[in-house]
């Protein structure tokens, strides 16, 4: 049985890719001729099943979602005394190549913006035989759980056209933000944006994220707990710039999005969201990136308000019945019929919140049932919280296992449930 999750995300995938607004990025000349109707979907979980449609392998370059990945770099090496000290955890409210810098000191507003993300760079030191780029490029080839590489047309088109940036980065020299030469800094920077990655890249690094830093795949603890605290902070009040309250009140995660067209959003605890698509808002964020977030927190209910509690497996236990203890008295006759056919009844045990997290776990399993499980008990006796997206899930899945000839018999203490799906 396919999972109701990926059968929704084909769905919203086929229902987005309708979107024609906007236009592919085109300051950079190097990044103008992309396929406007590029389009995947990555979405992760904090325990590594990631479910993916469309374009989800398609590379293109980080650009601005590299800044939150080399602030919390920035945090581990420094501390928050020393990276607050030059760069301020304040929404500016401008678009991402404002000039937003205090006056009299000229500390930039936040690392998400431009002019505070060149800061953060600055602050990168070499060390253990790598320079400054080859950390950082460690660091987000850690979070992707792959080797990254650079787009080199990219690199070299970005340092020539890249004027404001270069006046960005001189700008802040002349405060000692930046405390040395700012062309190695701007190269940096460059270089940073210029990575190479893909949906399901930035579907795990989002996910590491949302896992407190450590990578859900390779189970590597990329980035302290207190870093990604305030990485995660600042791209909740500052991630999508001069967009960020309507992003906030819409989809309701800390986001970051790249005018390559990508776009992710992490929930602590849950899921890390990917999409990209490259044609661009007035805010230099993916149109298709921006509508599937907000479809998504509403229909999976990823909105941090609704899904305020830590995400987990809801599975207690899973078995067939010849497993299942009895005190009834069987001939042997009886025996025989139960080793024999016993397998073919799966009991699966539910406990704790039903919130996306949880309904993620009951589902996959549901999915991965062997072919000959012909009836499936679901318990739900110790289950407390039992959102609207897990009786919609449910009962898809009921749908699905009905298709293939199978049942699904809910165990429940007061049968809200059943009744919610009509009876089941």
């Amino acid at each position: 049985m396919e999972s109701p999750i990926q059968s929704y995300l084909q769905q919203i995938h086929t229902e987005i890719a309708r979107l024609k607004g906007g236009k592919p990025y085109s300051t950079i000349p190097a990044m103008a001729n992309v396929d406007p109707e590029r389009f995947g979907i990555a979405l992760a979980t904090v325990d590594g099943q990631v479910y993916e449609v469309g374009d989800t392998r398609a590379e293109f370059t980080i650009q601005s979602i590299s800044k939150p990945f080399t602030y919390g770099l920035a945090l581990e090496d420094l501390g928050n005394d020393a990276v607050d000290a030059k760069v301020d955890v304040e929404p500016s409210g401008d678009s991402f190549n404002e000039i937003s810098l205090a006056e009299g000191t000229g500390r930039p507003a936040n690392a998400m913006i431009n002019a505070g993300a060149l800061t953060a760079t600055s602050l990168i030191r070499g060390s253990g035989g790598q320079s400054s780029f080859k950390r950082i490029l460690s660091t987000y080839s850690a979070f992707a759980g792959r080797q990254l590489s650079v787009d080199r047309k990219v690199f070299e088109s970005e340092l020539k056209h890249g004027h404001r940036n270069t006046a960005l980065a001189h700008l802040l020299r002349s405060f000692n933000i930046i405390e040395d030469d700012p062309t190695p800094v701007l190269e940096d920077y460059f270089r940073q944006c210029s990575v190479l990655v893909n949906s399901f890249d930035l579907a795990i690094m989002a996910a590491t994220l949302a896992n407190g830093g450590k990578n859900p795949l390779t189970h590597r603890q990329v980035l302290g707990i207190g870093p990604v605290e305030r990485v995660l902070s600042v791209m909740m009040t500052s991630g999508m710039y001069d967009d960020a309250g309507a992003w906030i009140s819409s989809v309701g995660m800390p986001g970051k999005s790249g005018v390559a067209g990508g776009i992710i959003a992490v929930l602590p605890g849950q899921v890390g969201l990917a999409v990209y698509s490259p044609p661009l808002d007035e805010h230099g964020g993916s149109v298709r990136g921006l509508a599937t977030a907000q479809r998504l927190s509403r229909d999976m209910e990823l909105h941090f308000v609704r899904a305020a509690r830590a995400g987990r497996s809801a599975i207690l236990a899973s078995y067939d019945v010849t497993e299942t203890p009895s005190g009834i008295r069987r001939n042997a006759e009886a025996a025989d019929v139960l080793r024999a056919h016993g397998h073919r009844a799966r009991v699966v045990e539910l406990n704790g919140d039903l919130l996306f997290a949880g309904t993620e776990s009951m589902v996959r399993e549901l999915s991965s049932l062997d072919d000959d499980v012909e009836l499936v008990v679901l318990d739900l006796r110790r289950t407390d919280q039992v959102s609207g997206v897990a009786v919609r899930m449910l009962d898809e899945a009921r749908t699905g296992l009905s298709s293939a000839g199978r049942e699904l018999v809910l165990i429940e203490a007061d049968g809200a449930v059943s009744e919610s799906l009509g009876g089941c």
